[in-house]
């Protein structure tokens, strides 16, 4: 089947390795095979925040990242929320095919809640599912790489093509999801790795800071190894990370380390993960931001053009 790729990310702060076997390795696979698009979604930064911060200096990041692992713009059409106004301007009809209900019961949409920074919980952020609908739906996406905590998103998204489609007739295909070889990665404490939580290991990261990272990573105090994400999430959690920069299974890796307790499986981990990712950290060396401000430009005229194509049809098929 072609497909019609669509995904994206926040320019919030820097990529990490829960990024790349959540949703980034998909793309750089995908780009391949099928139309992509890449979203910065730098709106979508004051949903959970009052201020938007650093955001010029994190976009550019952000691309500088994308570019690193392996993204080819000339495959990929890579854009920013701001540029493409008619994109944005999907969300009004759209909102008018969701209820209040349904968005309040959206279990991501309660957990950023949780975790947001703002002394309010703003509309934005009850409308952020739908915002993503927009985002997906533009381009006539059909196939969305997410990690686990974003498909209640993509069923929102599913939900209001499918209403779109019988009120108005056939505009939009309904998209799937597509999840990771890891599609929640435990962070450095043992829980959900995160950039808003401060347990995550950057893509950016030099090997001196990665080492000193997974240092202060939370573990136990059993100096057997052993795989257990229930039981001992800390030590599953580095052992995961190991396997994935390895390409061995977990519980291989604890059989091996055995004895060696935490430090030992530190010092493993640290090894994987720096082995992992020094070619990333080479490209990355390459590039600078002249780089992902052409990358940008061109990437923002032509997601525009296809904006303005879509609104265009969704005007007809309203009446308006």
């Amino acid at each position: 089947m072609n497909h019609v790729v669509l995904t994206g990310d926040r320019p919030t702060g820097p990529l990490h390795l829960g990024h790349y076997f959540g949703s980034l390795a998909n793309r750089v696979e995908l780009q391949h095979v099928h139309p992509m698009f890449v979203l910065v979604a730098d709106y979508q930064v004051i949903t959970d925040r009052d201020l938007p911060g650093e955001i010029q200096r994190n976009t550019t990041e952000l691309l500088l990242d994308y570019l690193a692992i392996g993204l080819d713009p000339a495959k990929v059409t890579i854009f920013q929320h701001s540029a493409i106004p008619e994109l944005n301007q999907l969300l009004l009809p759209f909102l008018s095919l969701v209820s209040t209900a349904e968005l309040q019961r959206n279990p991501t949409v309660k957990d950023e809640i949780l975790h947001s920074s703002q002394s309010a919980v703003s509309g934005l952020m009850l409308t952020y599912p739908v915002h993503q609908a927009a985002d997906i739906l533009f381009c006539k996406g059909t196939l969305v790489p997410v990690g686990k905590d974003q498909l209640p998103h993509v069923e929102v998204t599913r939900l209001v093509a499918r209403r779109f489609n019988e009120r108005y007739g056939r505009v939009f295909p309904v998209p799937e999801a597509m999840m990771g070889a890891q599609p929640q990665l435990r962070g450095l404490d043992g829980g959900k790795m995160s950039k808003s939580r401060g347990n995550s290991i950057p893509l950016k990261a030099t090997a001196d800071e990665t080492a000193a990272l997974i240092r202060r990573a939370v573990t136990d105090a059993d100096r057997r190894i052993t795989f257990d994400e229930e039981a001992r999430p800390g030590v599953a959690g580095l052992l995961t990370l190991a396997g994935l920069c390895l390409g061995r299974p977990p519980y291989e890796i604890a059989e091996k380390i055995g004895d060696g307790g935490a430090a030992r499986l530190k010092a493993v981990t640290t090894d994987a993960v720096n082995d992992f990712l020094r070619p990333i950290r080479a490209r990355r060396a390459e590039l600078d931001e002249a780089d992902a401000r052409a990358v940008l430009r061109a990437g923002n005229g032509r997601a525009r053009e296809r904006a303005v194509r879509t609104l265009d049809e969704v005007r007809r098929a309203m009446g308006f």
